[in-house]
């Protein structure tokens, strides 16, 4: 395989795994808004056609080339939800692979990155075509179903910003001075509240789409709701007891992370105070 053909390509993403693959020695090319080739040029001409657009336009994209897809072609997708793109492209002749960057396009690479792939329809060399690109730039590849895949990130992505979200409107309807708040914290809580201003600072279509298009998100969103009024009355009735069970279920749940959590979050702390 020679070519790859990165539908978005003039995107973040696209350009970013642009990169990747002409370091890879592909030919590179790209179809976008303001590009001279179409979708269709690239469908019809390219070893490999990697679709990299919002998740709310990657079915119709998908639906769009499908039928103009060769046997001897792979068809691939950088999508946050893998389950429907994926059951979308096996409706053409292609080899099927979705893949999911755990990472935003605005990186100078992908060393130390993580990648999930889904192959579907995909013979073993085609898998490991991709994995060693990516791991000869040094990102680290974990292979899932699509159904898996949808499954972890309804918690990872999904209850990880519906949470994250949630705190940022607590801190705003609670009426305190944001800046009183930030000054007092101390490191550990600053990084905490950084993840809050990080997410606040990017595009919210993306987000929602994360949390409306996956559709395992509702069902672990339940549970949060679930979790959060078994957390009030446990602190709202006083019980030593009943807030020492919930802390230690969860102690429990987390104990193989413990230690590498605390090792993590200190080197992020000595950080954040040599900054400042």
């Amino acid at each position: 395989m020679n070519s790859i053909g990165i539908i978005g390509g003039s995107g973040g993403m696209g350009r970013l795994f642009s990169s990747v693959f002409s370091s890879a020695g592909f030919e590179v090319l790209v179809s976008g808004r303001n590009t001279e080739l179409s979708n269709r040029d690239l469908a019809e001409n390219c070893d490999i056609v990697m679709i990299s657009v919002p998740i709310r336009a990657t079915v119709e994209v998908i639906r769009g080339i499908a039928p103009l897809m060769r046997d001897d072609q792979v068809l691939c997708d950088l999508t946050s939800v893998k389950k429907v793109p994926v059951s979308e492209m096996l409706e053409s002749e292609a080899s099927v692979i979705g893949f999911h960057p755990m990472f935003g396009p605005n990186l100078p690479g992908i060393r130390g990155q993580n990648i999930v792939a889904t192959p579907a329809r995909c013979p073993d060399e085609t898998l490991s075509l991709f994995t060693s690109i990516f791991a000869s730039e040094g990102a680290r590849v974990t292979v899932m179903t699509p159904e898996e895949h949808d499954r972890v990130m309804a918690v990872v992505q999904g209850l990880v910003h519906f949470a994250t979200l949630a705190v940022a409107d607590a801190v705003r309807t609670s009426g305190t001075d944001l800046e009183k708040i930030l000054s007092v914290m101390s490191p550990v809580y600053r990084i905490e509240m950084g993840l809050i201003g990080r997410i606040l600072g990017q595009n919210p279509d993306l987000y929602g789409d994360i949390l409306r298009m996956n559709p395992e998100v509702m069902p672990v969103l339940e549970g949060f709701s679930q979790s959060v009024e078994r957390l009030k009355k446990s602190v709202s009735a006083w019980e030593d007891d009943d807030f020492q069970a919930f802390f230690a279920g969860n102690r429990e749940c987390f104990e193989d992370y413990v230690t590498l959590a605390t090792r993590d979050t200190d080197a992020l702390i000595e950080a954040l105070v040599n900054l400042t």
